[in-house]
């Protein structure tokens, strides 16, 4: 056995059976593992980005990592902008790159890099295997690695001469370290916080949003009247009627101060205290009041769902009842397209079970209000800021899920970041409808300019927010990459459009210019 087909059937035995890839010379041999071993599902992304980007979303839902498969150095630093999305999660994934025979080196060719130095920013646990007879034992603690709480990027480099050479062997995976608790007295702290009476927030993130972590907030909030909240970058948020309350953090500075004036407790599980995303002349970056109390429960890598449970324990927290979505579901609307009527479209339709991939910051800023009515769904947002994330996710995320319709909702300056995802969702017959807000500008940056208080934008200011002259046409984009298309200019045809996508048993893409 070489050592390529040790580190693929390593990874197979420890549960890794998708590889989203984009390989090149250096990985032949991985490759020619991948065809032999039929197990593992090979996805091609025409762009790294949306290689890493997929791996991202597959891992949200899969609940466990997929493996990439990289060009040397700089197919690893084409996916670094997905990567840091991945890595600000935190999702579990291993990446692995191929490099240059070790003999190679020296001959200082062309695609010869630092690919140590390039993955370093954003792997958690970072090696170059030596040996064949290594790999496979390199192979499984990278796994180890990933799956470590709270999720981690590992990245393994692969030489050529590695791949090729005998000697390889299958290396049995450990269980990864058991995710451990808070502190006790972190936990009866937090008690005396919910019954002190003051106003209190308890700020989730990673698995304390869905699953039995929700189901435990949401009867903490219920039993002692805390607000549940979710950072404004969240992973993956399960909402919709029946489901425990939670309101997203503000993204605009002031609109976030508003949000949290009224308390003067918050509670933070694997979350960071809401801070601006960037900095303002005269103004500052912290959400909460200078007499807000801040108690951190469980920091990062500890158990969020296991502090949730230990907090209801002591608090006495006991029977089903939740504070839920009760709300009801827009009527579908028609006539001219608006933002609230485009929102209420896809509160309206979005279907049970559905998961919402959302980049759409400017225009699709009502849509989450639309849907709280809406039949039990999931939401994943953009955790590192990084545009160009909706399109790949969404890829991951039906690749993870292939019996639930993916929703993915964009704009058209960050879906052009990473387009070729179309081409993926075409080859894989992925059920993704994707919907383009085709505002022909960056809009995010407009705002952002007025406050800044650098003044108007003067004429060439202006041009590079801009992106018409010449106008993107989504649909003939998406038809040259296999994805059925259409453009939509009322509310009437865009339901009759997101209502064809979400029945439809592949891609589809709906072009909305506003």
């Amino acid at each position: 056995m070489n050592g390529a087909e040790s580190l693929i059937r390593t990874l197979l035995a420890g549960g890794v059976d998708v590889c989203f890839t984009n390989p090149g010379t250096s990985e032949i041999h991985l490759v020619a593992a991948l065809d032999r071993i039929a197990e593992v599902r090979c996805v091609l992304g025409l762009f790294e980005g949306v290689v890493t980007g997929a791996a991202d979303g597959y891992a949200r839902m899969a609940e466990k990592p997929a493996s990439t498969l990289l060009h040397l150095g700089p197919g690893l630093a084409n996916g670094l902008a997905n990567l840091h999305n991945a890595s600000r999660a935190p999702v579990p994934i291993v990446n692995l790159v191929g490099q240059h025979p070790i003999s190679h080196l020296p001959h200082d060719t062309p695609l010869v890099s630092d690919i140590e130095g390039i993955a370093k920013p954003y792997s958690k646990w970072l090696r170059t295997s030596r040996a064949s007879s290594d790999i496979g034992h390199d192979a499984a603690e990278a796994l180890v690695a990933a799956r470590t709480a709270p999720g981690q990027i590992a990245t393994l480099i692969v030489p050529a001469d590695v791949s090729w050479s005998e000697g390889g062997s299958i290396a049995s995976v450990p269980t990864p370290p058991k995710t451990p608790l808070p502190d006790s007295r972190s936990i009866e702290h937090a008690a005396a916080m919910l019954r002190s009476g003051s106003r209190t927030a308890i700020l989730m993130a990673g698995n304390a949003l869905y699953g039995n972590g929700l189901v435990t907030a949401g009867r903490i909030a219920a039993a002692t009247g805390a607000k549940l909240l979710a950072p404004y970058p969240f992973t993956r948020l399960q909402r919709g009627t029946g489901i425990a309350k939670v309101d997203r953090v503000q993204y605009v500075l002031e609109l976030g101060i508003e949000q949290f004036k009224e308390f003067r407790q918050l509670i933070l599980v694997g979350a960071q205290a809401p801070v601006a995303y960037f900095a303002y002349p005269g103004k500052s970056s912290v959400f909460t009041s200078p007499e807000c109390e801040i108690h951190t429960l469980a920091i990062p890598g500890e158990d969020y769902v296991g502090a949730l449970e230990a907090l209801a324990a002591a608090l006495s927290v006991r029977g089903t009842e939740l504070s839920a979505e009760t709300g009801e579901r827009p009527s579908l609307p028609n006539g001219e397209i608006t933002l609230p009527g485009l929102a209420a479209v896809v509160g309206a339709l979005l279907p049970e079970n559905a998961i919402v991939v959302d980049e759409s910051m400017t225009s699709g800023r009502g849509m989450m209000a639309t849907t709280k009515g809406a039949p039990p769904h999931d939401w994943l947002g953009n955790t590192g800021g990084s545009i160009g994330i909706a399109l790949p996710l969404a890829v991951g995320a039906a690749v993870a899920c292939p019996n639930r319709k993916v929703l993915c909702l964009t704009a058209d300056g960050s879906a052009m970041y990473t387009l070729q995802a179309l081409w993926t969702m075409a080859r894989e017959v992925l059920n993704v409808t994707t919907v383009v807000f085709a505002n022909r500008e960056y809009g995010v940056l407009k705002r952002e300019f007025s406050y800044l208080e650098a003044g108007s934008p003067g004429t060439r200011a202006a041009s590079l927010f801009d992106i018409g002259r010449p106008d993107l046409d989504w649909t003939l984009l998406a038809k040259g990459m296999g994805v059925p298309a259409t453009r939509v200019t009322s509310l009437d045809a865009f339901g009759k459009a997101l209502r064809a996508g979400l029945e439809s048993e592949g891609p589809t893409l709906i072009e909305v210019p506003l």
